[in-house]
């Protein structure tokens, strides 16, 4: 086998390996929140974390971004950009949250 075809083997294994590993995820998170109902907050916990490690899975085996000096800008970009999101959305369940407790307010 000539170099090129074993990269492309071995690029295409880890694509094989993401899928299933996010199939894998996904189909755990039904299978909670189907045995186990929605409305305890162990399953919430329980279905944030196998999130987490979804969106690792798609990190690492579709985006290639790991600890390697070559992706650590990829990396950055990726965690600001999550910084971004996050104070975005922080910031819209602040201000509704606060703009809820204000209308319910008697006397006003």
């Amino acid at each position: 086998m000539d170099k090129r075809s074993e990269m492309h083997r071995r690029e295409r294994r880890r694509y094989v390996i993401g899928y299933g590993g996010s199939l894998l995820l996904t189909l755990i998170v039904f299978a909670i929140a189907y045995w186990f109902g929605i409305e305890t907050k162990g399953v919430y916990l329980a279905i944030g974390l196998l999130g987490l490690a979804q969106l690792i899975v798609q990190l690492v085996y579709f985006l290639h971004i790991d600890r390697r000096r070559s992706s650590r800008e990829d990396l950055d970009l990726v965690l600001f950009s999550t910084l971004v999101l996050l104070i975005i959305i922080l910031g819209t369940v602040w201000i509704l949250g606060n703009l809820a407790m204000r209308m319910h307010m008697p006397g006003m």
